[in-house]
């Protein structure tokens, strides 16, 4: 009788759980039986295991043979446990050394010839293995740099099943071929996953998109998005058809300032689960960019699918953009889901597989039209829509939704003088992020050893009590709580802002002016505010 261990991993959503892989083999009919809650792709690795073994020059034990996965009552699934289920059966028929294999992680997929396919997750898998203090993990040769990035881990990557035997058992090395240059790489196949959108929520680099001074005019709308960028703030353009509000938001991602070296783990383990984690790259850095059409459903927004639920719009946009264009399209329901991420910066999506909470603390971008017909705010266009069509229409953007958006920006039609460029040039996309930069770098100054980064993720009681404004900044504010203009949220909504608005022009702390700005984009009532930094050309 045999018996060996060894370690993988099982993923609920974007979180890990380490998995013991056991095999037991003793006397009896030759038989390969799989327990501890496999699904289907997993109990079909006794064949691609078998199979793989085989083909790699070993002998397959005539007996009868056991593996479990521990903890039984965790669901497992995917192929990524074919290789700790081949080193266990390995070990148990002392093919290689129990001993050596008994605290190491091992994380891939076997084909049947032997070689070792990548998976998708393999970061979030050695995030949880090393959390669980695992030091040392296999994994597909093409994920090693994925996985090489999580600090403090030893990472072998094998391209087949005789390089690990080889390995373990201190053996000569065998050379694997490489796939020849030019030719498509199956292997790489693992990695996406068909119909998730390849490449979605992916930006550009800002080198290579499109630059903020090709919209023509709108200076108030350009100086809103420059606020949104600085302190990570959800924003509604609002205005006719062809006034530019897709144009601005598709420029939104240029201003963005790049992840963190954290912000970019994040990013990179949800892309990495949904499949949509680009080879070759295995960082994300810049801030994802995520637009669904507007016939998105709920599930696909928040989160969903069959079994465990997988990452949805508002998880691929996290530390981005969630850009929805002609929002009121939207179904209700998908539109308020949104509500419990805009506060929480996460998502708890319930199945009956299982409970998954996901990341999703991203900036919201909407842009709406005033009424079906786009010309209802246009003296003279000739809107022929009724006024109660037009209420039905506004009205599917829910007043808890709008009271989560801090910046409200009426997007005004472009003049001749703007459209032909008598107005000038406006600013670049490089001049607009460098001041993001820096505005950016005045706020992480000020919250350093505090739970925030940025200043929309400051709660309200701290704004009140710990970062004071100047004195009397607050009268404006004041009044329109009064007369039922400000609800409780949004005046924390307001402060926030205040506090971006005063980190882009350098004040140590918001003054009168910038808490009327910080209203006036609240509310789009204009408050007599000079021309600001986003307006200058």
């Amino acid at each position: 009788m045999g018996f060996a261990r060894t370690c993988s991993v099982a993923l609920v959503g974007v979180e890990g759980v380490v998995v013991e892989v056991q095999a037991d083999l003793e006397a009896g009919v030759a038989a390969f039986t799989l327990v501890g809650l496999p699904d289907k792709s997993l109990s079909e690795s006794r064949d691609r295991v078998r199979a793989a073994i085989v083909n790699s020059g070993a002998e397959w034990p005539q007996k009868k043979l056991t593996v479990g996965l521990s903890p039984a009552s965790v669901p497992k699934g995917g192929s990524g446990f074919d290789l700790a289920v081949a080193a266990a059966v390995l070990g148990a028929a002392e093919r290689i050394d129990p001993r050596g294999i008994a605290d190491l992680v091992l994380i891939g997929e076997l084909g049947l010839d032997g070689r070792v396919r990548p998976v998708r997750g393999v970061l979030p898998a050695v995030l949880a293995a090393a959390d669980a203090g695992y030091r040392q993990v296999v994994v597909p040769e093409r994920t090693a740099g994925e996985a090489a990035l999580v600090p403090g881990v030893s990472v072998l990557g094998v391209r087949s099943l005789r390089q690990l035997i080889a390995v373990l058992s201190d053996e000569p090395v065998p050379e694997e071929e490489p796939a020849d240059e030019g030719r498509p790489d199956a292997m790489l196949a693992g990695l996406l996953v068909p119909g998730a959108g390849v490449g979605t929520g992916l930006a550009a680099d800002p080198a290579d998109g499109p630059d903020l001074a090709d919209v023509a005019g709108q200076h108030g709308a350009r100086r809103a998005l420059e606020v949104a960028a600085a302190g990570s703030h959800h924003i509604l353009l609002s205005g006719p058809p062809g006034a530019g509000k897709t144009m601005l938001a598709e420029r939104l991602p240029g201003i963005m300032p790049p992840l963190t070296r954290q912000e970019s783990l994040e990013v990179t383990a949800v892309h990495s689960v949904a499949g949509i984690l680009p080879p070759g790259e295995p960082l994300v850095r810049r801030a994802p960019y995520c637009a669904p059409h507007h016939s998105a459903t709920m599930q696909s927004l928040v989160g969903g699918g069959n079994g465990l639920p997988r990452p949805g719009a508002v998880s691929l946009a996290h530390r981005g953009i969630l850009f929805l264009d002609e929002a009121p399209e939207f179904s209700g329901k998908a539109l308020d889901a949104l509500r419990q991420p805009l506060e929480s910066g996460h998502v708890v999506v319930a199945r009956a597989a299982g409970v998954v909470r996901l990341p999703a603390r991203f900036l919201l971008a909407l842009a709406a039209n005033p009424c079906p017909c786009g010309r209802h705010s246009l003296h003279g266009a000739g809107c022929e829509c009724p006024a109660s069509l037009i209420r039905r229409y506004q009205a599917r953007l829910s007043g808890p939704l709008l009271d989560r958006v801090d910046l409200r920006v009426e997007a005004e039609p472009v003049t001749r003088s703007d459209l032909l460029g008598e107005g000038g040039c406006g600013e670049s996309t490089a001049a607009v992020a460098a001041r993001v930069r820096e505005a950016r770098a005045r706020a992480a100054a000020r919250l350093a050893g505090t739970p925030w980064t940025v200043n929309s993720e400051v709660p309200g009681h701290e704004l009140r009590t710990r970062f004071l404004v100047a004195p009397g900044a607050l009268a404006a504010a004041e009044r329109d709580i009064e007369r039922g203009l400000l609800t409780a949220r949004g005046l924390d909504r307001v402060l926030r802002v205040a506090w971006t608005v005063a980190d882009l022009a350098g004040h140590d702390r918001p003054d009168v002016q910038d808490v009327d700005l910080a209203l006036e984009l609240r509310t789009g009532i204009a408050r007599g505010v000079p021309v600001g930094a986003g307006e200058r050309a």
